[in-house]
């Protein structure tokens, strides 16, 4: 197998989350999601910068969704992170969620979906199990029968 210098898998996932960035930039400059847009939001809450209230954090040790529809303000998106005001149990909570954090974006409105995975930084991914049969794990269904596009394709190519 021949080493991948150039890093190709990289290389796509800072585009894939620059569509991430991108429409939740067009959400917080419109102060609301167009249409029956609606995005499900799952993110790492162990990932370094994530700042999540401390019971939300004891209740999802590992992994959140949280969703934007109707009730969030103050949503806003830098170059690498995304904060959001959401109400939990009828209380405003601000979250703080490095990009890198995400691991899956989905829009079901228009079955649209994006999976991401951690690259650790000796090019192997993060460990993830598979299931079972030797093979990788399947990635989850978002709501809506949304497709979900995985790096893997892309990973596999530059491996050959």
């Amino acid at each position: 197998m021949a080493e991948d210098l150039l890093r190709y898998d990289r290389m796509v996932e800072r585009a894939l989350r620059g569509v991430v960035r991108e429409a939740i930039a067009h959400v917080a400059r419109q102060k609301a999601l167009p249409g029956d847009h609606h995005f499900f939001i799952t993110f790492l809450t162990d990932f370094p910068g994530v700042q999540v209230p401390s019971y939300l954090r004891q209740q999802y040790p590992e992994e959140m969704t949280i969703v934007l529809q109707y009730q969030f303000s103050d949503l806003s998106v830098s170059e690498d992170t995304l904060r959001v005001t959401l109400s939990f149990n009828n209380k405003q909570e601000n979250l703080v969620i490095p990009l890198e954090a995400i691991t899956t974006f989905a829009d079901p409105a228009v079955s649209f979906a994006l999976q991401f995975q951690t690259i650790t930084e000796d090019g192997g991914d993060d460990g993830e199990e598979d299931d079972g049969d030797g093979g990788p794990r399947k990635p989850p269904r978002p709501p809506g029968g949304a497709e979900v596009v995985t790096l893997d394709a892309f990973r596999k190519k530059t491996q050959e």
